[in-house]
């Protein structure tokens, strides 16, 4: 087994390459030798790399990096959890088993849970930049979609059943994951105030229902990877590149094509005053990398006595991968510090996410309206009342009856 090729095919292919995994007798130490460690070592020394030596920006307090020795304590144990998490989650998945009709079988099982974290490890280089890290969400969102490829093939679940099979399953490995992720932070410093969000609680139907847009999702990833594929027998190299570019376009977007609100529309929603403070500034742009678009709209506000207010309003231009990278549909969260809470959950049905500091210095206020709207409110020297006052200046109803806008059918 050539561990680039077979993290290559098991991203691009999977249908494809979970055929070839069931037939193989892999014996589970060199499984985790050759393949488990090398990958799971990459976010555990991306993130020391990423909190202890290039460190991460915090408002009025400029970069902040994490002690080395409490840094590499996370790494370590980071990467042994990760270990023992694959391990775990196998077991679970093979005791899962009988209740849907799969086959129990220990090797199995541990090969579709290790092979299902490959994306996830893949994007955990991301975590060299704290501030890119969610992104690593989005990968881990794959991984469920390769899970439930993998569990038809490899542990016989009948297919009518693999949506409930890998529910149940990443249910319980959240659970298992929380309770790793916890033990790190407090090790590495999780007490540090704004970092480690972690989910309190995972919805199995909202799980299940992702896995249709995840199905999706795979079918373009073997398009995207068909005309890589092409493009590389060609022999242009441009070919190769637009190929590329496009399958990276598709991994981010999802499995949505929509074009995006035009900018403009974006800007007009935000108000020239928020009570006493006064808009200065009015920015709009839009881009894309193959079928990922962005169109954002950002306006600041401020007063004579230095009360100042962000807000920008970002279409993902109805990808709805693209939203459940902030994963805030299956998360809940309350926490509390001597510094300031953070609070994660929905309001009128909508995915929230509230952070403030408790000097006053420093708050935000996020949610996704719409299902594809990212609408991000930051305050400095203002209390929460008004950076909320401020994010419902927007005008929630006239995002969300824009919604379906562009979206081909």
């Amino acid at each position: 087994m050539n561990l680039i090729e077979r993290a290559k095919n098991i991203i691009l292919t999977p249908q494809k390459e979970w055929l070839v995994i069931e037939v193989e007798n892999t014996v589970t130490i060199d499984l985790f030798k050759n393949y488990v460690a090398p990958l799971a070592a990459i976010p555990a020394v991306a993130s020391f790399i990423g909190m202890s030596i290039i460190g991460f920006s915090v408002p009025m307090l400029g970069t902040i990096r994490l002690p080395i020795i409490a840094g590499i304590s996370a790494m370590v144990m980071s990467f042994v959890f990760a270990l023992i998490g694959v391990y775990l989650i196998a077991l679970l998945i093979d005791a899962l088993a009988p209740q849907f009709g799969a086959t129990k079988n220990p090797a199995q099982a541990l090969k579709v849970a290790a092979y299902s974290f490959t994306p996830a490890w893949l994007a955990g280089i991301l975590s060299l930049l704290p501030s890119l890290s969610m992104l690593g969400v989005l990968a881990g969102l794959y991984g469920i979609y390769l899970l439930y490829l993998g569990l038809p093939v490899l542990m016989k679940v009948p297919q009518e059943k693999a949506a409930a099979y890998t529910a149940v399953s990443v249910v319980c490995s959240i659970l298992i994951m929380i309770v790793f992720t916890m033990v790190v932070g407090s090790v590495g410093g999780g007490s540090i105030y704004g970092m480690g969000a972690i989910p309190t609680a995972s919805r199995t139907s909202e799980t299940a229902g992702t896995l249709n847009e995840l199905e999706k999702m795979g079918k373009k990833m073997e398009e995207a990877s068909k005309k890589m594929d092409d493009a590389k027998k060609s022999g242009d190299p441009q070919a190769e590149m637009k190929a590329a570019t496009e399958a990276l376009g598709v991994a981010l977007g999802g499995s949505s094509q929509a074009e995006v609100v035009d900018k403009d529309k974006l800007k007009a929603l935000l108000p020239e005053t928020i009570g006493d403070l006064k808009r200065n500034s009015l920015e709009g742009e839009k881009s894309a990398m193959g079928e990922f678009k962005v169109a954002k709209a950002e306006a600041r506000y401020a007063d004579e006595n230095n009360h100042q207010i962000k807000i920008s309003i970002t279409d993902t231009g109805g990808s709805k991968m693209f939203g459940a990278m902030f994963a805030w549909g299956m998360m809940e969260q309350d926490k509390e510090t001597d510094a300031g809470y953070e609070k994660m959950g929905k309001v009128n049905g909508r995915p929230t996410h509230e952070r403030f500091q408790k000097d006053g210095s420093t708050g935000e206020y996020s949610l996704l309206v719409g299902g594809r709207f990212l609408v991000e409110t930051r305050g400095e020297n203002v209390d929460m009342a008004t950076i909320k006052t401020a994010s419902a200046a927007v005008a929630y109803d006239k995002l969300e009856a824009m919604k379906n806008e562009g979206i081909k059918p």
